[in-house]
């Protein structure tokens, strides 16, 4: 088992040495951190814990590409204004382009997104930086998307190139990632126009927690599984397929559960979902608008909101966010708006736990881009300047 070097900062990728501490709520990757103190004297009323404004930010690159960075970025973003401070990086892992955390808030784990794919996984430390526990092959090639199941003892994993999902266990004391227990290649139906084989873009857990859906660019299709949670092996018990030529890329559960968002990215529409815990079929409905105009956007990732009432789409081709409010419990999306997103290529946007703040990773423009979040209408508004950083492809501020 081979493990990333933890290396000085370098590149755009630099900064304060220190991790400032911020990192004291990583075991709680959700919420905020709070600050302790001495007891108030008696007779005084205690001091107000306020949450610390600084937070943690991870940063996936392509390592690879010309003006790439050199494995993880790590830093802080101010929570009151978005600002990002870069601290250092995890030298070594080659094109990280997707991280997770894990529901602990202690493990990161990253794609390595070469021809013979790798996951890695990587200690949080509140008095460090993070530190590579090590790396395990994913069967498969160019792995660009990973997921932790929830209940944390499963890393799922999506091989592009090779049409493939993974599954390895996560040892509950420490993070770190075990054999491989299973690897499925996607064979059913034939690719899509165009397209020369499958080429699975996404796994992610449904919320009823008992289906995993992988989601095939390649093969336009939508795969559910079952997991075994006590092998970790898949069983496919569904699929859905898309309309020839969709290409779709990744898909976004509403809260209910009852829906999901999907963005294709070859025809350059979003489908609504409807999902059946039950059986875990999904059916897709009619496909809709990006609201970019003529040409093809490249739609590349979906957001909703805690609550429910907005969805957000980065448009990589149109370098913009579009705003659709969410209507019918989940059952429609109507198109509100599109902002630019203030760089070029949005290759994957996220929120911040208590999602006041968005971030979107620039890919061409080498930036990131944080914009503040109205809770009542959904608007976006730029926050600041634009984040310099080596190829960005994924953004994760906890």
């Amino acid at each position: 088992m081979s493990a990333a070097r933890t290396g000085p900062p370098t590149g755009p990728w630099i900064g304060r040495r220190r991790f400032l501490g911020v990192a004291a709520g990583l075991a709680a990757a959700g919420g905020a951190g709070q600050l302790t103190g001495d007891p108030a004297p008696a007779g005084r009323p205690a001091p107000e814990h306020r949450p610390p404004r600084d937070r943690p930010l991870f940063l996936g690159t392509y390592t690879s590409a010309p003006g790439g960075g050199t494995g993880v970025g790590f830093g802080t973003y101010d929570t009151m204004t978005g600002r990002i401070t870069a601290t250092g990086t995890v030298a070594g892992v080659a094109d990280p382009s997707y991280l997770a955390v894990a529901p602990s808030g202690r493990t990161l784990y990253a794609v390595d997104e070469q021809q013979q794919g790798t996951v890695t996984a990587l200690a949080l430390s509140p008095d460090g930086p993070p530190r590579a526990l090590g790396t395990r092959s994913t069967g498969g090639a160019g792995p660009c998307h990973l997921s932790v199941h929830p209940g944390g003892r499963w890393l799922l994993s999506a091989n592009y190139l090779s049409g493939s999902v993974a599954v390895h266990p996560v040892d509950r004391a420490t993070g770190a990632l075990g054999e491989r227990t299973d690897l499925v290649t996607h064979s059913h139906p034939p690719p899509g126009p165009g397209q020369d084989g499958p080429h699975a873009h996404q796994i992610v857990t449904a919320p009823d927690g008992r289906h995993v859906l992988a989601v095939d660019l390649g093969n336009d299709t939508v795969y559910t599984y079952r997991l075994d949670e006590s092998a970790g092996t898949l069983t496919e018990v569904s699929y859905a397929a898309l309309r020839p030529g969709a290409g779709p890329r990744h898909l976004t559960f509403h809260p209910s559960g009852a829906f999901a968002y999907l963005a294709n990215e070859v025809d350059n529409t979003v489908v609504v979902c409807r999902y059946d815990r039950h059986s875990g079929r999904l059916t897709p409905g009619a496909p809709q608008s990006t609201g970019t105009g003529p040409g093809t956007s490249y739609p590349a990732q979906f957001l909703v909101t805690r609550g429910g009432r907005f969805a957000y789409l980065a448009n990589r081709g149109h370098n913009s966010l579009t705003r659709y409010a969410v209507e019918a419990s989940g059952a429609r999306l109507r198109l509100l708006d599109t902002v630019p997103v203030g760089g070029d290529f949005p290759r994957q946007i996220a929120f911040s736990p208590d999602q006041r703040r968005l971030f979107a990773a620039n890919q061409k423009s080498g930036s990131v881009t944080v914009f503040a979040v109205d809770a009542r209408t959904g608007a976006l508004r730029r926050a600041g300047e634009p984040f310099a950083a080596p190829v960005p492809v994924c953004v994760l501020p906890l």
